[in-house]
């Protein structure tokens, strides 16, 4: 049998600068701030309850979550992860279990990334 290769995922992800702009410029830093840490947390959480529907094979809870998740990293400019977030969905509305996996992976990816890039503008006030 040949060599097995290991793929490296190395995406970059998008953030929506305009989006951003406008949640700075709209309410200022401190109000920006606390919604963008209210953000970071609620995303962790919607990515956290993609596992169990995920587990247990509830196609249509988790295309519901991921659309839910969807919604928030659209809100706050995170445009890499809705985009992935929105795959989740459409695999899991034609219950496509191996496309599911992959994009599944390659949400937890995008997400743990744009998590970062967010967390870092932020901490450095936009």
């Amino acid at each position: 049998m040949g060599d097995v290769a290991t793929l490296q995922h190395e995406e970059c992800v998008r953030l929506d600068a305009e989006a951003l702009v406008a949640l700075y410029r709209d309410l200022g830093p401190a109000g920006a701030d606390a919604v963008l840490v209210r953000a970071l947390r609620e995303v962790t959480l919607r990515l956290e309850g993609l596992a169990e529907p995920h587990r247990i094979g509830q196609w249509a809870e988790l295309s519901r979550r991921a659309r839910a998740l969807r919604a928030i990293a659209e809100q706050v400019g995170l445009t890499t992860l809705a985009r992935v977030a929105g795959d989740v969905t459409t695999c899991a509305a034609l219950c496509d279990a191996p496309a599911l996996e992959a994009t599944l992976a390659r949400l937890d990816r995008i997400a743990c990334r744009s998590l970062a890039e967010l967390w870092d503008m932020q901490g450095t006030g936009g």
